[in-house]
């Protein structure tokens, strides 16, 4: 979607101009997100871009996220893209084997890296996550940490978990922190919660050094280090009796389990530190640390799992240097850091490591943890089809979601899970790569 819009002198009727006005030529720039709900934020970016650029006019339309992809794909189709649009590290994949993403590596080339946390560049990297082209470049980015009830280890005698934490001590503390006070069997406080959400789940298999996909990442097939994790997780239930099952909890909302005080620990998404600062409140204190390194992990094969909102250009668009300069603006460290709420990382350091985003006078204390995870190599499971065989449904759907929430509600086992959820998603990722 590119427009020229020219402006000038008519030339008066019946005579003939001795020297015609040159016509001042503004650019139209043509902009898509999916979040309605932050359209004055992004407006008012906008109209600050649009006051330092004279002669710019950016064109900005939201669409909620579940009609986003559609409105984008019909656009597509019809080859008539935006010519800048909010792009997702579980569709970038497709996007750019398409050809609809410009290739952005000449305009990063001329980029002070060093202001942004490039650890997690990995899903705009083509054809390899470590040293392709980029094809989009990251507005923020998030990763899962370990959610931990100060008050409770406080009262439990606990030290605080630390950033070299092994399963070990990990499980004792899990153990000391489930306190069933009227011996019926069921806790008041479980010491962890988790059940076999992506975000809750895989920060533990690259822990551990471990993956879910073959090299090429067009297969299942998770190794020993994967297989060990989700023992150890899924066991937390099975085993050692620490953690609820999901149809314990069901009612609840998956996030609201750890606020609400019912769990003392709890891995996610740092995007979740926003909903526990409402849900809890003051009732506790709490902080966030690393998720516990596994016994297998090596420095090498160590990574943090963390994905990214990127901004993309098309191919097609007739003003790339435009388009590059208002990525530029919409990634600079000169976005302020109430831009991006609670446990939401802007890509570019200088904003992440102010003091107006680390926030210390709320709670946690210490979202600098959270910026530890930009700094590790970074990998994630997206494939297309990911949400296909990732699954959200019942467990006869045969997503790995559904899959592991029968092994932690007790009615499968991790062997017969997995011979599942890999036989299903394989036969997925057959569709996408035969």
């Amino acid at each position: 979607m590119n427009r020229i819009i020219a402006s000038g002198l008519a030339a008066a009727v019946g005579c003939t101009l001795a020297a015609g006005a040159a016509a001042q030529e503004t650019i139209e720039i043509d902009y898509f997100f999916w979040s309605p709900d932050r359209m004055e934020l992004e407006q008012r970016l906008i109209d600050a871009y649009m006051a330092a650029n004279p002669g710019v006019t950016i064109n900005v339309q939201a669409q909620p996220p579940s009609d986003y992809w559609p409105r984008m794909s019909a656009l597509a189709a019809a080859g008539d893209l935006p010519d800048v649009f909010y792009m997702s590290s579980g569709f970038i994949e497709e996007w750019q084997g398409n050809g609809l993403l410009a290739n952005l590596q000449p305009y990063v080339d001329q980029l002070d890296l060093s202001d942004y946390y490039t650890g997690t560049f990995g899903p705009a990297r083509f054809p390899d996550s470590d040293t392709g082209d980029m094809y989009a470049f990251p507005v923020n980015w998030v990763g899962p940490v370990l959610f931990y009830n100060q008050d409770a280890f406080d009262a439990a005698g606990l030290d605080y978990p630390s950033d070299d934490w092994t399963w070990d001590e990990f499980l004792a503390a899990a153990q000391a922190l489930t306190v069933d006070e009227n011996g019926d069997g069921r806790a008041e406080q479980y010491g962890f919660w988790a059940y076999g959400r992506y975000a809750q789940i895989e920060p533990w298999v690259y822990r551990n050094g471990g993956r879910l996909l073959n090299p090429a990442g067009t297969r299942l097939d998770p190794t020993p280090e994967a297989v060990e994790a989700l023992r150890f997780v899924t066991d937390l239930t099975r085993e050692h009796g620490v953690a609820p099952t999901p149809a314990e909890m069901e009612g609840i909302r998956q996030q609201d389990v750890f606020p609400m005080g019912l769990a003392a620990m709890w891995v996610d998404g740092s995007w979740n530190v926003a909903n526990t600062r409402t849900v809890a409140g003051d009732d506790f204190n709490w902080g966030i640390a690393l998720v516990p390194q596994g016994p297998s992990a090596t420095p090498d094969t160590m990574r943090a799992y963390t994905w990214i909102d990127m901004l993309a250009m098309s191919p097609d668009t007739e003003h790339p240097e435009q388009v590059w300069d208002f990525i530029q603006f919409m990634t600079s460290g000169e976005r302020d850091a109430t831009d991006f709420a609670g446990g939401m990382v802007p890509s570019n350091r200088v904003t992440a490591e102010s003091d107006a985003w680390l926030e210390r006078d709320q709670q946690p204390g210490n979202k600098e943890v959270i910026l530890q995870l930009g700094a590790m190599p970074g990998t994630t499971s997206f494939t297309q089809g990911w949400s296909e065989w990732r699954g959200y449904g019942p467990a006869d759907s045969g997503g790995m979601n559904g899959e592991l929430d029968e092994v932690f509600n007790g009615r499968k086992t991790l062997d017969e899970a997995m011979a599942a959820f890999v036989d299903f998603g394989n036969s997925v990722l057959t569709r996408y790569y035969p």
